[in-house]
């Protein structure tokens, strides 16, 4: 699926909503990354069509937003689950058994690494590092991190999500 059609296949983007970051760093030398932050902040990632409009109204260089966009990891080009989980790959979990949590991230949810399960409820990553070497191996779901996992506990924090996604689908 190429990017157009992952356009037509969701609602249309309020581009109204970036004005104002526009409006205060388009004219700002070097403000690419910030504009870029604002918009993924705005929309939980940057839709394509912002960056064809970020272009018109500041003057720069559509494939150069995309260039950044692409380049740095912070930026997302397609939406995310409700929870992201990043499963650190640093050498300490690495050696501490991450490969056998990936294993029971992706059999629990049915998705391979940067894959969003169907209900949008997890999108799964793989990191470099989280920087919690000694609570090796380590997975971090929306800011919180899970240490010293095993393959029992991570299905089980998956689970725990999952039913608290699903009761407040229910509220809804």
């Amino acid at each position: 699926m190429g990017i157009q059609d992952q356009v037509e296949d969701r609602a249309p983007v309020d581009l109204s909503l970036i004005d104002p970051i526009i409006e205060k760093y388009g004219k700002v030398k070097g403000s690419t990354i910030t504009i870029l932050q604002g918009v993924q902040e705005t929309y939980g990632f940057l839709p394509p069509e912002t960056l064809t409009y970020i272009a018109a109204k500041t003057g720069m260089k559509e494939a150069k937003l995309y260039g950044v966009a692409t380049f740095y990891t912070q930026f997302r080009m397609e939406p995310v689950g409700k929870n992201l989980i990043m499963l650190c790959q640093g050498t300490a979990c690495h050696v501490n058994g991450a490969s056998t949590i990936e294993t029971a991230i992706v059999e629990e949810l049915g998705i391979c690494e940067g894959e969003t399960t169907p209900d949008g409820v997890f999108t799964f990553t793989n990191v470099a590092c989280l920087g919690c070497c000694s609570l090796a191996p380590v997975m971090m779901i929306n800011g919180e991190t899970y240490a010293k996992l095993t393959p029992e506990k991570t299905v089980g924090v998956l689970r725990e999500l999952r039913a608290q996604a699903q009761s407040e689908m229910e509220v809804s």
